[in-house]
């Protein structure tokens, strides 16, 4: 089982290195968009920084949920985006939902296998 979720672990990182470095240099081929989308991005990268930090977000966060001794706060860095990329498949493109909900119960699996890290954050 460790072996298992090491290589999802690893997956899971590498998933969202990926995300953020495709942002930057633009390597792989944007798809068909709808009317809805493509309204959405033109909202969304109007505002100057706001697609570089999420890049950085995730770049960031991935590399920390790759090394296994600072997966706990890449776990933490990343759950923002994680709950954006949520709200964006059940509102405006509903056909990637599946894969989105299955990165996210990566997310909380990692969360809660290093629960015992945030204790000290949250203790009276």
């Amino acid at each position: 089982m460790k072996i298992f979720k090491t290589v999802l672990y690893v997956l899971f990182a590498l998933m969202f290195i990926n995300a953020g470095l495709n942002k930057f240099l633009n390597y792989m081929p944007m798809p068909e968009l709808t009317p809805e989308q493509i309204k959405f991005f033109t909202a969304f990268t109007s505002i100057t920084w706001l697609m570089p930090l999420v890049a950085a977000v995730e770049i960031i966060g991935g590399l920390l949920f790759l090394i296994p001794r600072t997966r706990a706060l890449g776990a933490i860095v990343i759950l923002p985006v994680m709950v954006g990329v949520i709200i964006h498949h059940a509102i405006i493109d509903q056909s990637g939902i599946i894969i989105a909900l299955v990165l996210m119960a990566i997310n909380i699996l990692a969360i809660m296998d290093y629960r015992s890290k945030y204790e000290p954050m949250i203790r009276d």
